[in-house]
């Protein structure tokens, strides 16, 4: 008969029960450990990841920034454009330096704000000869700003004799009613 080798005097359960013991504790600390490896894996990535989107955000208004900096002169152009309710005056100036500009005589007749606030309207007299007006004309379609014309009436006025030369120039007078589109109150 062969004799078992754990009933023998020389094996001893102590160090078999301990040993047993310690590769359960062992696994049992290594599955653990391995479990917090992994939430804490979880962790870092759900970190990295919102740093990521802040450091995106950031990086986005640093480049919205530098945009508004970079078209801050279009932006002052296009907002020329539109005359405020406050800016009435650099309106009007820049219609009397356009009739100025052409050597006719001007002068503004009536400045009323429409009913339904749209708009704002500009009577406008202007004197010259034939050429000035058409020029002065010209000068008020092609603005910076979206203008309509209610009324354009071109009459001949009185001539005018220069006395050195005894030249006879056609005066000519006009009547605009113009109506300013890009008016915001």
């Amino acid at each position: 008969m062969k004799s078992n080798p754990y009933n023998s005097p020389n094996f001893k359960k102590k160090p078999l029960i301990i040993s047993i013991v310690f590769l359960l504790f062992s696994c049992l600390a290594f599955f653990f450990l391995y479990k917090e490896i992994n939430n804490n894996k979880k962790i870092e990535e759900l970190a990295q990841t919102e740093w990521q989107n802040e450091a995106n955000r950031r990086e986005g208004i640093k480049l919205l920034d530098r945009s508004i900096k970079t078209i801050s002169e279009e932006r002052a152009s296009l907002e020329s454009h539109f005359a405020q309710s406050s800016d009435v005056v650099p309106f009007l100036d820049t219609l009397e330096k356009l009739a100025f500009s052409v050597g006719a005589k001007h002068e503004v007749v009536s400045v009323d704000i429409s009913e339904d606030k749209t708009g704002l309207s500009v009577g406008l007299k202007a004197s010259g000869s034939f050429e000035v007006i058409y020029k002065f004309l010209t000068l008020l379609e092609n603005s910076p700003y979206e203008l309509e014309f209610t009324s354009v009436d071109i009459q001949k006025l009185e001539t005018q004799t220069i006395s050195a030369k005894k030249v006879v120039v056609p005066q000519w007078g006009a009547v605009f009613k113009i109506k300013l589109l890009s008016f915001v109150l």
